[in-house]
């Protein structure tokens, strides 16, 4: 019973679509802050001249207003334009940051819109269990991981620096133009090897996320039985359902053999009634069969309804293995079945 309750199991499909549509996802936030950085910078790069067009716009706007008498309307115009020239300036570089932390999120589970995980829920706000969370393993984890990462960073880029220092006595013999380039190129340096840092460590925390996510989704046996019969229904019930489909559909055919124009049987195992109806069918079709008890029963009805019953052991068992209930008789068993029909309608004096 014990092994029953222990989650060892992989968690199942409709278990992890329930658990995404609650909004129960695998996600690093390492992974997505890494391209919402990258993106920014790179955004940047390319987005310099655009910044300094833009200020050059904001300046010639100010030394414009010099000499003008300081009124409301004045102040007010002022207020509005520098908005305008700030909105304008930020607004892009806002934009993709956004649409990278998009891009960040949706590459590691898809698109996904769901309100669940902003609903107010008590266990929230539950004072005990938001000091679980706070001294939990998944919360000492993360604070390792923020540590590592810091320590990582302020090293390469310690390192780094210390490294600039000494090509700094260098600078006196350069101009000013080339001083500013040695600080661009240090600088890109520097970016990038802080990149090439958060990429490693987005890239073990995606790794970290998606374990530590199939870990805690695990199922118990148990669960597993719970969510088959809520899905599939409970199996006593299905077996039910299905042993009163086979009864129903047993005196259906029950039902047909009084229409049948022979019976033909092995005398102790099978029987199978036949039907001819020249007006609806272009052969010979099978209305009943059954073997054992079945056979019996058909046989019983054939002879309470006047129904002739043939005794042909090979053609019984063909028609038995190869023809379902209300199917045409195959091809190769037309002679074999006409002469059955001629005996019968001979035998009648339907001939």
């Amino acid at each position: 019973m014990a092994d029953d309750l222990e989650k060892t199991e992989e968690p199942t499909p409709k278990k992890l679509e329930d658990a995404r549509k609650e909004g129960n996802i695998p996600k690093s936030m390492d992974t997505a802050g890494f391209v919402v950085l990258f993106v920014v910078i790179i955004v940047l790069i390319f987005y310099l001249k655009y910044v300094v067009y833009q200020i050059e716009n904001f300046y010639r706007f100010y030394i414009s207003y010099i000499g003008v008498e300081i009124t409301k309307n004045v102040i007010m115009q002022l207020i509005i334009e520098s908005v305008l020239h700030v909105f304008l300036i930020l607004a892009p570089l806002f934009g993709a940051a956004m649409l990278a932390g998009i891009i960040g999120n949706v590459m590691q589970f898809g698109f996904l819109f769901t309100v669940k995980p902003i609903i107010p829920k008590f266990e929230k706000i539950n004072p005990i269990k938001g000091l679980k969370r706070i001294f939990s393993a998944k919360t000492l984890v993360e604070g390792i991981k923020i540590t590592l990462k810091v320590a990582v960073a302020f090293g390469v880029g310690g390192w780094l620096f210390v490294k600039f220092l000494t090509e700094i006595p260098k600078l006196e013999l350069m101009g000013f133009l080339q001083q500013l380039k040695w600080f661009e190129d240090k600088a890109v340096i520097l970016i990038f090897s802080m990149m090439a840092v958060f990429l490693v460590f987005a890239a073990i925390d995606f790794v970290y996320q998606r374990h530590s996510y199939k870990k805690s989704m695990r199922m118990s046996k148990q669960e597993i039985k719970d969510e088959y019969k809520q899905t599939e229904g409970n199996p006593e019930i299905k077996a039910k359902i299905r042993q009163l489909q086979r009864e129903m559909a047993k005196k259906r055919m029950i039902s047909e053999v009084p229409q049948a124009d022979v019976v033909i049987t092995n005398p102790t195992h099978y029987a199978v009634a036949i039907r001819y109806d020249k007006t609806k069918d272009e052969a010979p079709r099978v209305i009943a069969k059954g073997v054992d008890n079945l056979a019996l029963k058909i046989k019983e009805i054939a002879r309470e309804n006047d129904v002739m019953i043939v005794e042909n052991p090979p053609l019984a068992r063909e028609l038995y293995k190869l023809v379902d209930i209300d199917e045409i008789i195959p091809q190769n068993l037309y002679k074999a079945v006409a002469e059955v029909l001629a005996f019968v309608y001979r035998a009648k004096g339907k001939v």
